[in-house]
């Protein structure tokens, strides 16, 4: 059976959560998780995201999209995505929450970026679509084929990596809110349409700790309930590669 004494990048992904239960469930698949299972209910979550968000992209263009729904969705998101990664056994509930807040947030978010936010940049959130499902799908046959095996060097870089965005993101949240700004987080200028480029990069290999926490989960025996779990830590890498893609794709425009 894998050994699950290391982490993912992914801060939802703890590996600790499934570590020894290979020997309590051991092949009952009808109760253990399933890689075909955690792709069937990812499926689920993507609907219900992209459900919420045409419907949140069409009330913000007629105007009757509540202001405070874009906030109140992105936090409330953020507060259930916090209870499910301390509650895994929670997810059958609340990951289905967190899709249909995410899917509220992105698609109002979605359609003022195109329209509202100073520049027009027509198409884009198709766009960001369009290159987030071809970078899924991208980096699923990297780590299907072993292009790209994951070792335990890789997990650790990419934890370090990912550690130090967050650092450098929260750095430039607090700075923000005494009127400072970290100009090469947002401008589009060489250095922050390459700092974006990384970004993207980064949150596409922790697309391939994620598929690889899924397998490992699976070869363990970990429970029912970690299906769920899993396609929810996936969606969340999901939702951040889809974020960043924006906000290269905003920044490129804005250079024509």
């Amino acid at each position: 059976m894998a050994n699950f004494s290391t982490r993912t990048s992914n801060p939802v992904f703890n590996n600790d959560l499934i570590a020894g239960f290979d020997q309590v469930y051991g092949d009952r698949a009808a109760t253990t998780m399933t890689v075909q299972g955690t792709i069937g209910k990812t499926s689920i979550l993507l609907a219900i995201l992209s459900a919420t968000a045409l419907g949140a992209w069409e009330f913000t263009k007629q105007g009757t999209l509540p202001t405070m729904a874009l906030p109140v969705a992105g936090i409330a998101g953020f507060i259930v995505a916090m209870i499910t990664a301390f509650k895994p056994n929670f997810a059958p509930f609340t990951a289905p929450i967190y899709a249909a807040l995410e899917g509220v947030f992105l698609g109002a978010l979605s359609y003022l970026i195109e329209t509202r936010m100073g520049k027009q940049y027509p198409g884009i959130a198709l766009q960001a679509v369009s290159l987030t499902v071809g970078v899924l799908f991208v980096m699923l046959f990297l780590y299907g084929s072993r292009i790209i095996v994951v070792t335990q060097r890789l997990r650790t870089g990419i934890m370090a990596a990912t550690g130090a965005l967050f650092l450098v993101y929260m750095g430039s949240f607090l700075l923000s809110m005494f009127g400072v700004q970290v100009p090469f987080l947002r401008n589009a200028s060489a250095m922050g349409i390459g700092i974006s480029l990384l970004v993207v990069g980064l949150a596409a290999f922790n697309l391939l700790l994620d598929f690889d926490f899924i397998e490992r989960g699976s070869n363990a025996g970990a429970p029912k309930y970690m299906e769920w779990y899993g396609a929810f830590a996936l969606v969340v890498t999901l939702v951040w590669l889809y974020l960043e893609l924006l906000r290269l794709l905003s920044k490129l425009q804005s250079r024509n």
